[in-house]
């Protein structure tokens, strides 16, 4: 599996990271997930992303790998207010419980990295929360901080001296933060993350969809039938959506690794065999991106990330 920088972590992630949630919000059996992570770190995925509101997620991974833990590198979120957690959401003791929960549940005694989860523009601004992590940095918990979300948050963020990583919506439906935020990530040598990468499958009807997802994919579905644009369209064939996806994002300048969630072994090698192949050519991201384009002008709106 190729390896790129993370930005001034210093680390080296694989193209294709593990996101976490799936796992947490679908109710993966723990035999499943041991599988699948397993199968993952064993063909050199290196980046395993989870959160702390990804239900049972956390507790998961520490369960089926933290005996593995010098193989990966370990990103989880926090900053939300939730059940169990001490402290309003965004406020130095609510990240610091969340943190040392996370902790707990993963078995370890340190994350690579901790990202606040979504938070508001106003909330980074006020500092409050990107201070405890600093904090928790400095006091060996963390390695890094960073920032998950989209838009003018994640452009903010990003400006930010102590933030080391982004992770942020990039996917053939979800391009506004390939200019919004990778640039100035680039720009601040932040490593980045992209979440969403193959769109919720936006390419599915949507009753094959599952649980929180349907929400996602809905928005997804609407704007990739917006740009009339298909597999064939492109010289590929009519189930090649996945691959086109996957590789549309890691097209993108200046992205460090794309996480894909799953709850089945049996995707690990398709993701990986198209990870392989290296990001889509020239020709067909500039397809992509002009149909994107055209579709937002048609609709009279501006499609912005999905938090």
């Amino acid at each position: 599996m190729q390896r790129r920088s993370f930005g001034k972590t210093g680390l080296e992630v694989s193209l294709l990271g593990f996101g976490g949630a799936p796992v947490g919000f679908l109710e993966t059996e723990q035999i499943e997930v041991a599988e699948l992570l397993n199968k993952l770190l064993d063909q050199g995925v290196n980046l395993v992303d989870t959160a702390a509101g990804y239900d049972g997620s956390e507790e998961m991974i520490g369960k089926t790998i933290s005996h593995r833990r010098d193989d990966y590198v370990l990103v989880s979120k926090c900053g939300r207010a939730m059940d169990g957690v001490a402290g309003e959401a965004w406020s130095a003791e609510c990240v610091e419980n969340t943190l040392n929960r996370a902790l707990t549940r993963l078995q370890t005694d340190h994350l690579d990295v901790m990202l606040l989860h979504s938070c508001e523009l106003e909330v980074l601004q006020q500092g409050e929360a990107v201070g405890a992590l600093v904090k928790a940095r400095d006091a060996g918990k963390i390695r890094f901080l960073g920032y998950a979300g989209d838009n003018e948050a994640a452009a903010y963020a990003a400006g930010l001296d102590d933030v080391a990583v982004i992770e942020t919506s990039i996917s053939i439906c979800d391009q506004a933060n390939i200019e919004a935020v990778l640039a100035p990530c680039q720009q601040n040598s932040v490593g980045t993350i992209a979440k969403r990468s193959i769109a919720n499958a936006a390419w599915k009807d949507i009753s094959e969809q599952r649980g929180m997802y349907v929400n996602y994919a809905v928005t997804y579905g609407q704007r990739l039938a917006a740009m009339a644009i298909t597999p064939e369209d492109l010289g590929y064939g009519a189930d090649d959506w996945p691959e086109i996806a996957l590789r549309f994002t890691l097209a993108q300048p200046g992205l460090s690794c794309a996480i894909v969630g799953t709850t089945k072994a049996s995707h690990v090698a398709t993701n990986l065999a198209a990870a392989a192949k290296g990001p889509l050519p020239e020709a067909e991201v500039a397809a992509l991106r002009s149909a994107f384009q055209r579709a937002e002008a048609a609709m009279g709106e501006t499609w912005l990330g999905q938090t």
